[in-house]
């Protein structure tokens, strides 16, 4: 018996999100075709993307074969199409091409070229979406469905609120959970402009991102149920502290606070829970899929935002707190 490796292709949503495996085997044995899947769609994009490889087997260094394109790219023999669907209604049927990314950073997996499936379409949150892989040469087929995440209301903070990070108290977000949505993220970002303090026409726009909360779940994906996560206003000026450097030479005119709020289906909910806890790309087994003749995840996810500018009392306190009073804001 000789230890081999199957490497699947990652992807990225909220986190690390997806997951390799590692088997053994006889090299003797007759190679078989697994396909890898990640997709996630959204009603808040017209441009989607899917990302296919298929699994390969080798003897030695699965790393080393990451590295190479050609052993987890489909020579351009797969069908790529997504169905649109009422119920058992079929409204249309979009047709994924291939395209090249070029900009992919230094990583486990061959760069900084990466193939990508896409098409451009706006998808109605009402219908489902069933996506069809076919491999022209085997006639193998790969299939998998998604309903995609409703909007929702935000009910805290409301449209004509400030957002306020002052004083000790703590501050609440409250909001009502989607229909068909399971795992809540909410990152809070802080738009701001930076100049020469010497000469203001030379300025560039900045934005930092704070985590407030990941991973919080609705008890179903049905809907309608008001939700809330407590916080402290002290994470805005230990983000600022952080994330901005004391410079003299510069001043930086405050902008707007965007509340993103993102939420991701009942599938990618369970499979982020099945692969949270693996850290390496090498596993035994997926622990969870939804694709049907291959592994990975086909799912949906849904980002909704409220800006809003900051409290009078927050820019009060961001001149005084240490934390940020070096860091020469201005409205």
């Amino acid at each position: 018996m000789k230890k081999t490796f199957l490497v699947l292709t990652t992807f990225l949503f909220f986190s690390t999100l997806f997951v390799s495996c590692e088997d053994d085997f006889n090299v003797n044995a007759e190679w078989k075709d697994i396909t890898v899947v990640v997709g996630l769609l959204s009603q808040n994009d017209t441009m989607h993307y899917i990302k296919i490889n298929k699994a390969f087997l080798g003897p030695g260094n699965a790393l080393e074969f990451a590295q190479i394109a050609d052993s987890s790219n489909y020579p351009n023999n797969l069908e790529v199409v997504v169905e649109e669907r009422n119920g058992n209604n079929l409204l249309r049927t979009l047709v994924f091409d291939t395209t090249t990314i070029f900009n992919k950073e230094p990583g486990l997996f061959y760069y900084p070229k990466q193939v990508l499936y896409r098409t451009y379409a706006a998808l109605n949150q009402e219908y489902s979406y069933k996506l069809i892989v076919r491999n022209k040469s085997t006639g193998k087929e790969i299939t998998a469905v998604t309903p995609l995440v409703k909007s929702f209301s935000i009910e805290k903070p409301q449209a004509f609120d400030r957002a306020a990070f002052d004083g000790e108290n703590p501050k609440k977000t409250e909001w009502i959970s989607a229909v068909n949505g399971r795992r809540y993220e909410l990152v809070i970002r802080f738009h701001f402009t930076e100049m020469l303090a010497a000469d203001t026409s030379q300025k560039t726009e900045k934005y930092i991102d704070m985590n407030v909360f990941s991973g919080i779940r609705s008890p179903d994906s049905d809907g309608g149920v008001p939700m809330e996560y407590v916080y402290y206003g002290s994470v805005f000026f230990h983000a600022l502290n952080t994330k901005v450097t004391v410079d003299p030479l510069l001043i930086r005119r405050v902008g707007l606070v965007d509340f993103i709020f993102s939420v991701g289906a009942d599938e990618l909910s369970t499979y982020m829970d099945a692969t949270a806890s693996g850290t390496s790309i090498i596993r035994e087994r997926p622990d969870y899929t939804n694709i049907t003749n291959g592994i990975g995840i086909f799912s949906s996810r849904f980002i909704t935002i409220r800006s809003l500018e900051l409290s009078e009392k927050t820019l009060i306190q961001m001149d005084t707190d240490p934390l940020t009073k070096d860091l020469n804001f201005y409205k």
